[in-house]
């Protein structure tokens, strides 16, 4: 009896891991899900980390899970294909064993002593007025921070890998990974998508040699198959290729159908991102590089805001307890209840106004960055500052998309949300309003995992490119369009408003950034 063909994507988020199967039209089939509910501890402050094998036994949870279902036919999957959270480290040993938590994205432990760049690199970086930037990558970079603060187990180290590479590791036994996952504080040339050579600027920060790292593989291509040993675990049958992919944000630009460099696709994912498909390398901000994209020898220009759709749940969990409540007794959850307190409320929120940086960026903002909120007055309630919250996580991802612009001399014709925020029909108006452009859902709210899967499709030979497979396997979900009314109150609040808040207040930041670290 034959079977229609179906493709087994993972998608390790930072809040769970999913495990879905779809078809070859982008339909999914089955899906399970693993809420990661100790997704973190934290031994000091700022430090986020879990135990490799958690994230690895979730994911056999996920898959011996999703076999259960009545409509899944294990002998239909034809490859399995991973996307993971980015910049999540994880320590091997000379036998493949975890030598310390994994160190995950979140954290914000720093390096004390960093040494300077020396070389041409010094010089350069002088010139281009990013020092700051360089030393944040210092500062932020996880294994030179092992090195010197656990020295015993940076000796005993044989591999450094990102989450995907553990992953892959496990399910293949193969040291490979996609190099569209390569996203973190590594020695990465993210111009020529390989590793970095001998004398860039990057092995100065991290102490990595060479042999330390994962053998990288082109998205689309086999990284090698299911063994006995992963297959006994996870349920998956051995044999089953096992396709490169991308880290979640280049694989949710993939699912979303945006790999024309005039397609924006914003995610209102824990970090709230605007990313662009280019043929071209094209820096949004000097020294911070564009992504390697889940389209093979192209990259994704990505404008982030770090804790983004983060804030809509430290919202729910800091002032939300009323709609928390309630949502137990009616079934639904507390950002619903949120999202109907607003829906009255005027554009603008009554002149109050968010700035999102509740965690700096980069270099834009700088580290000194804090999040603000101005315009009170008495008539304001928690269900203003919910929608202000909103409201500034698109002004601050409109801002992104213009940068973009600039960069690109291309104006966006097409905007696609994706992410958990894209669920709320009001924060997909306040997009469509915000950037006077019509926003797009995609057909499946899960594009990070269906990017993955077109990433397999393509690699089994399904699809002859990403073209006819993002033809066949994306489609246009609801439309949402701005009301002109609410584009014209939006656009003097930005312009005379929003985009002019960041420099008054810098030098306020600066002096507490002073002060209190």
């Amino acid at each position: 009896m034959s079977h229609q063909k179906t493709i087994l994507a993972i998608d390790n988020g930072t809040q769970s891991i999913r495990a879905i199967l779809f078809d070859l039209q982008g339909n999914i089939i089955a899906k399970s899900q693993v809420p990661l509910l100790n997704a973190y501890f934290s031994e000091q402050p700022d430090w986020s980390e879990q135990h490799p094998t958690f994230f690895w036994d979730s994911l056999c949870r996920a898959c011996n899970e999703l076999w259960k279902q009545p409509e899944v036919v294990k002998e239909s999957v034809q490859a399995v294909a991973i996307t993971t959270m980015r910049n999540t480290v994880v320590n091997l040993d000379k036998k493949g064993n975890p030598l310390r938590p994994a160190i995950i994205w979140t954290d914000k432990r720093k390096t004390k002593s960093i040494k300077p760049i020396k070389g041409f690199w010094k010089y350069a970086f002088k010139f281009a007025g990013v020092e700051d930037t360089i030393k944040n990558f210092q500062h932020s970079c996880q294994a030179a921070w092992i090195a010197e603060n656990q020295s015993e187990i940076w000796d005993t180290t044989d591999k450094f890998l990102l989450l995907s590479g553990y992953l892959n590791y496990k399910l293949t036994g193969e040291y490979k990974d996609s190099l569209a996952s390569q996203v973190g504080y590594i020695p990465f040339d993210y111009k020529k998508h390989q590793w970095a050579k001998g004398n860039d600027w990057k092995w100065q920060v991290a102490p990595l040699k060479n042999s330390m790292l994962t053998e990288l593989v082109k998205p689309g291509d086999k990284i090698g198959t299911v063994s006995q040993e992963a297959s006994l675990l996870t349920g998956i049958p051995e044999g089953v290729s096992v396709i490169a992919a991308g880290a979640d944000k280049s694989s949710e630009v993939l699912g979303s159908g945006c790999i024309e460099n005039n397609q924006a696709c914003v995610s209102y994912g824990t970090t709230a991102t605007i990313n662009v498909t280019s043929e071209k390398y094209l820096e949004p901000i000097a020294f911070v590089p564009p992504y390697p994209s889940n389209v093979a020898d192209a990259f994704t220009i990505e404008y982030q805001i770090y804790r983004g759709y983060w804030m809509v749940s430290w919202f729910t969990e800091q002032f939300g307890k009323i709609e928390r409540d309630l949502s137990l007794e009616m079934g639904i959850t507390a950002e619903q209840l949120l999202d109907k307190s607003i829906t009255n409320i005027a554009p603008g929120s009554n002149g109050l106004m968010l700035q999102p940086y509740w965690s700096p960026g980069v270099k834009i903002p700088g580290p000194e960055a804090r999040g603000a909120i101005i315009g009170f007055s008495d008539i304001h309630t928690r269900a203003h500052v919910y929608r202000a919250i909103l409201e500034g996580i698109a002004y601050g991802l409109r801002e992104g998309k213009e940068a973009i612009e600039r960069k690109t001399k291309r104006p966006m014709k097409k905007l696609v949300v994706s992410g958990g925020g894209s669920q709320s029909d009001v924060a997909m108006q306040i997009t469509a309003d915000i950037f006077n452009m019509p926003a797009i859902r995609p057909h499946t709210y899960e594009t990070s995992a269906l990017g993955a899967a077109i990433n397999a499709a393509v690699g089994i030979g399904a699809y002859d490119d990403y073209q006819e497979a993002v033809s066949a396997m994306c489609r246009q979900g609801e439309e949402f369009t701005p009301i002109t009314e609410n584009v014209k109150i939006y656009e003097q609040l930005y312009q005379s408003g929003y985009k002019k808040l960041y420099q008054q207040l810098k030098p306020i930041y600066q002096k507490f950034y002073e002060l209190f670290n």
